[in-house]
Parts: structure tokens; C-alpha cells; sequence
């Protein structure tokens, strides 16, 4: 038995120190990610939504902390039932997402691991078991430090992962997974398997469907009801799907650029060099940066510079803002989620030399056009 606590240690507690250090490189992302979760079509808990920045921060801290401190032996049954607790919480999440369809990705490690809530789910199941092993075990943990240095170590652990996450927070993520990393191509991104000459992925919904002869309903697969449709009559398509031949996905999907209707998406992609202001929400973009930003504006206007405005907010909101803080740039619009995934600040600045991404920046970052020249 002291052999598998043992092993059952390690095994959560890297677990948890992996996973918490991957969503604390991307607390912003994380949010997103608990937002959606408490919406009104999965938990309905809105109310959350506005304290998910916080949440999200404090669970990922959390998470390594505990991960530390099952690795070192430190309090083993605060350790242990802080673990129950949150494993249980979340594999309520992924169960209910995965029994639902509601969310697609767990964000369990952020987007460096993708799992499917299913995958989530029995991830969590395992975890489980694991944390009830050290229970079991919990007379064979034996901390490896005395309190002092103990109490130190947990101490310089608790000071790492909020300036961690602060500084995460405060300029952008140490290491990009997402497919707007620094170095992909847009273009690349978005082609489609047909366009690689791979193999597609499809899916078939499930159809609420009328026996005409009973008048009973039932569930039945699109395709079949392709196949069946003079015995029964549709009645309307659920949420609910299931994959019917695994493919190729593009990484970058409803990625698009227009204004009034006009869409500029791959004319901008094909310049040699252009600058994207990202604002996914006009209502909740920082001003703070806002007089550097329009200075940078006219510096890449009089250099010839090509410098677009994106956002998904109304036209009202952002005329709103274009007049509180004198802006001359035109905003076009993207869709919001593809900005949030763009890059996780608000506003925030790319670079792009003919579709592939030269260099992203936070807005407490900004730059001036001379000290990213030799980007160009």
C-alpha cells in the first residue's frame, strides 16, 4: 500500500501542478472558458460571469499549490480533501458537458492539451480513484521537509504562482498554443481538408423525428433519417451530435475581416506588411493606452504602414468610443470569440507580413513602429 500512495502522489500531484501552470500561462483564457460554462445554456449561473477572471486565477493557483503539496507530504488531509472537493466539482462540469454536448472543450490544460469533455470526464474519474488511494494511504505520506522549511517552501510556491498569474494577466501568455502563435500563417490555418487533400470529418445531428403511422416520436441520426423520411416527418434538430469519421480540422475557422458587408479578409492576409488592432469588446476595451495607440496610427499612415481596427461591437458602442477618445481609424468587424482567441488583451496589437503573425503585443506593451521595424 505505501508503494501505490506512493505512486498515487506523483501522479496527482504532477498532474495538478502541470495543469494548473498551463491555465495560469492563460488566466484570460481560462475565464472564457468558466464564462461559458456559467452561461445561461450550460449552468445558467450569470451571475458568476463577472467574478470569472478572479475564479479562474484563484483555481489555478490553487491547483499548483496542492500539486506542491501532495509531492512534499505537506498536511496530507487538508491536501486530500481540498483535492476531493475540487475533483468532484470539476468532474461535475465535465460530465454535465459531455451528457449535454455543451461544451466541446473542457480547458482543462488550456490549449495545449485538447480533451474532449468525455476524455475530461474519465480523466477526472481516474483522479478519483487515485485521490481515494491516498486516503487509504494517507498514514504512509510523511512530509520530506520539517515545518519550517516546509511553511518556507509552500510560501516562495504561493508567491511564484501570483506573480505568475499577474504578470500573465498583465502582459501576455510565456508560451502561445493557440493557432494565432507568433510564426503560423492565417492563411495556412484556414485551409480546409479538401484544399490539403486530407481526410474530412463528419458529423450527423440527432433529429426529433414523428412515426407517421404511430404518431410516436423518437431520436433518430440525420443521415438515417435521409434514408427514412417517407415514414417519418421531421419535427426539429436537437444540439446533440456524434462524429461519424474523425479528420482534419483547419485550426483557424471563422476568421474573417469586412466592413458594411465588404469582406477584406484575404486582400489583408496577401499585404506585405499590417498591423491589427484587436478590441473583441469596445465596451470593455482599456482607454489607458489609447493616446499611444492613435500616435502609432499616424506614424504607420504617414509610413505607408497598413493599420486595421477589429472588433465585434454595435456600430453605435464603437462610434461611442471612436468619439470619446478621437479616433480616426475605420473598425472592422470580426467575430468575437476569434478575437478572444487572437490574443488575450483588449486592445491588443499584431503583426502580420503577408498572413503569417510577426508579433503580438499586449496594450501595457505597446510599441512604436521603430522599435518593431525589423519585424517588417
Amino acid at each position: 500500500m505505501k508503494f501505490i500512495t506512493f505512486i498515487s502522489r506523483l501522479i496527482v500531484g504532477v498532474l495538478f501542478i502541470i495543469s494548473g501552470l498551463i491555465k495560469a500561462n492563460d488566466t484570460v483564457g481560462f475565464s472564457y472558458k468558466l464564462e461559458e460554462y456559467f452561461s445561461a445554456d450550460v449552468l445558467n449561473l450569470e451571475f458568476l460571469i463577472p467574478l470569472a477572471l478572479v475564479m479562474a486565477a484563484g483555481l489555478c493557483i490553487v491547483e499548483v499549490i496542492l500539486g506542491v503539496m501532495v509531492l512534499i507530504g505537506s498536511r496530507p488531509k487538508l491536501a486530500n480533501w481540498s483535492l476531493m472537493a475540487m475533483t468532484v466539482f470539476f468532474t461535475f462540469l465535465t460530465f454535465y458537458s459531455a451528457y449535454f454536448n455543451k461544451v466541446t472543450d473542457c480547458g482543462c490544460f488550456g490549449d495545449a492539451i485538447k480533451l474532449t469533455p468525455w476524455e475530461s470526464f474519465g480523466k477526472d474519474i481516474i483522479l478519483l480513484i487515485l485521490i481515494g488511494i491516498l486516503f487509504l494511504g494517507e498514514k504512509h505520506i510523511k512530509t520530506l521537509f520539517n515545518e519550517k522549511k516546509e511553511n518556507m517552501m509552500m510560501g516562495i510556491v504561493t508567491f511564484f504562482c501570483f506573480a505568475f498569474v499577474i504578470h500573465t494577466y498583465r502582459h501576455l501568455p510565456i508560451e502561445d498554443f493557440r493557432p494565432y502563435a507568433v510564426g503560423n500563417n492565417i492563411t495556412e490555418g484556414m485551409k480546409t481538408c479538401d484544399e490539403l487533400g486530407l481526410p474530412c470529418a463528419y458529423e450527423a445531428l440527432y433529429y426529433i423525428v414523428k412515426d407517421k403511422s404511430t404518431g410516436e416520436t423518437s431520436e433518430m441520426l440525420s443521415t438515417d433519417y435521409q434514408d427514412k423520411w417517407e415514414q417519418f416527418d421531421f419535427v426539429e434538430a436537437t444540439d446533440k451530435s456524434i462524429v461519424l469519421q474523425e479528420g482534419y480540422e483547419p485550426p483557424i475557422h471563422d476568421f474573417s475581416i469586412s466592413l458594411e458587408g465588404v469582406d477584406y479578409t484575404y486582400s489583408i492576409l496577401e499585404e506585405e506588411n499590417v498591423f491589427l488592432l484587436v478590441c473583441y469588446n469596445i465596451t470593455k476595451t482599456s482607454s489607458s493606452k489609447q493616446e499611444e495607440i492613435n500616435a502609432f496610427y499616424e506614424e504607420c499612415k504617414a509610413r505607408g504602414i497598413s493599420f486595421y481596427a477589429l472588433c465585434a461591437s454595435s456600430d453605435d458602442n464603437i462610434l461611442a468610443y471612436q468619439e470619446e477618445n478621437n479616433i480616426d481609424y475605420p473598425f472592422y468587424f470580426t467575430d468575437e470569440t476569434t478575437l478572444k482567441t487572437m490574443i488575450r488583451s483588449n486592445p491588443g496589437l499584431m503583426l502580420l507580413k503577408k498572413g503569417t503573425i510577426q508579433g503580438k503585443w499586449h496594450h501595457n506593451d505597446f510599441p512604436h513602429v521603430e522599435d518593431v521595424e525589423n519585424l517588417f
